[in-house]
Formats: C-alpha cells, sequence, structure tokens
C-alpha cells in the first residue's frame, strides 16, 4: 500500500504517539497546542540543526541539516535534525560529490535518554524514510541528548522496523476517524504541555460522555 501525498502524517508525532496517543490526538487531529519551557527549550536546542542553509565536510563525512524526507510507503513526511553521509566503498552515488556514502540520520533532544522508545522509533522512521528515498541500506543512527552531550547510538532493528510501522498503520487508522484516545494517566501528564486541554486528573475515572451525563444530571 502506497498513500498519497495529501495523507502523509508528521513523522515527528511518531514520538507524540509513542509517548501518549491521546498526546498526539490532541495536537495532531484536534490541532491542541499550548508551549511549555521543556517545549521552548527543545525549539532552542533544534534551532542550529534545522538550518537547511549550513553544509559541512570533514574529511569522509558530509554533514546536512534539516533534510527533508518523506515515505508513500508508510504515509509520513518530515525533517531530520542531521543527516551525516560517511564515505564507504558499499554507499550510494550524491549529486556534486565524488565517491560513494552511507546515510546516518542524528535526531537531537534536549534532555537525557528515556525509560520509553519514543525517540528511537522516530529515529528509526527518518531512516526507514531515506531508505526508501535514496534506494539503500540504511543501518543505523543516534541519538543526541543536550543533557548528557554525548551520542547514544540506535540499531535498526527489525523489530524496531516491525513496531514503526504498526504505530504508524494505527496513526492513519486513527487519524482517518477523527478520534481521540482516552486518558490513561501516568506520572509523564505532569510534565505535558496539554494538561489543560487533556485534563487526565478530571477524566480519569471515567468517559467523557459518562462525565457529562452525570454532570447534568438533576436530582428529583
Amino acid at each position: 500500500m502506497t498513500y498519497a501525498e495529501e495523507d502523509f502524517l508528521q513523522l515527528s508525532g511518531l514520538q507524540h504517539f509513542a509517548f501518549c496517543r491521546r498526546q498526539w490526538a490532541l495536537i495532531h487531529i484536534e490541532q491542541q497546542w499550548k508551549e511549555n519551557l521543556r517545549t521552548v527549550e527543545g525549539e532552542l536546542f533544534h534551532h542550529r540543526a534545522h538550518d537547511e542553509q549550513a553544509r559541512e565536510r570533514r574529511g569522509d563525512v558530509l554533514i546536512l541539516r534539516g533534510l527533508s524526507v518523506a515515505s508513500p510507503t508508510l504515509g509520513i513526511s518530515g525533517k531530520c535534525d542531521v543527516v551525516e553521509f560517511h564515505a564507504d566503498p558499499s554507499g550510494i552515488l550524491l549529486r556534486g560529490e565524488d565517491g560513494l556514502w552511507v546515510p546516518f540520520p542524528i535526531e537531537y533532544k534536549r534532555g537525557a535518554p528515556k525509560s520509553h522508545r519514543a525517540d528511537e522509533l522516530q529515529l528509526c522512521a527518518q531512516a526507514m524514510c531515506l531508505e526508501e528515498m535514496l534506494c539503500c541500506a540504511v543501518p543505523e543512527g543516534a541519538l543526541f541528548y543536550g543533557e548528557t552531550r554525548r551520542r547514544t547510538l540506535v540499531s535498526f532493528s527489525s523489530e524496531l522496523r516491525e513496531e514503526v510501522r504498526a504505530m504508524l498503520e494505527e496513526m492513519h487508522q486513527l487519524y482517518c476517524r477523527g478520534h481521540t484516545p482516552r486518558v490513561r494517566r501516568s506520572k509523564s501528564c505532569n510534565a505535558c504541555s496539554l494538561q489543560e486541554f487533556c485534563l487526565p486528573a478530571l477524566m480519569k475515572g471515567s468517559a467523557v460522555d459518562t462525565y457529562l451525563r452525570q454532570a447534568m444530571e438533576v436530582e428529583p
């Protein structure tokens, strides 16, 4: 199956979806958004990485920033923070460059490595887009965290790729239905910028329709 361009979802939404399906739906279906300190710091941290005019050559490494990618097969589009092209005999040709090159995507994150795999899934989706666009293999990439100032190597295993495909299929289904999942309250809710739209504490014990029906009942 391939998706028409008008049906593409935002690649960055995969991280939201993996973190919290309701957060993803509030942002990407209901168009709700509010900045907080974390989101502002994240935008500032990404500013240099998304400078599309920046193109560097460091020996056998070519560095491109803000590279647009898309996949009709996955139905997504977006941008890579940084893609390093490493000189390699098993690589591909690049316009305007001599030799053969292998892509190595790098995603910049403001904080530290997390207990869940949302960041890895987003990076893997970028690699899968690059593979489809460039007709080459992208076996690994890296996450660079602002707090540790170090790269974390990510291997794009078959398991990780299958999880990306499954999540994107679910995202497309929810988007087509216009459905926002119910609250699943967790510790992460306290740091979410969408608390006042999501109302996790209010909706914790019942569905929204149940809450509204109970609130409108008039005692005899």
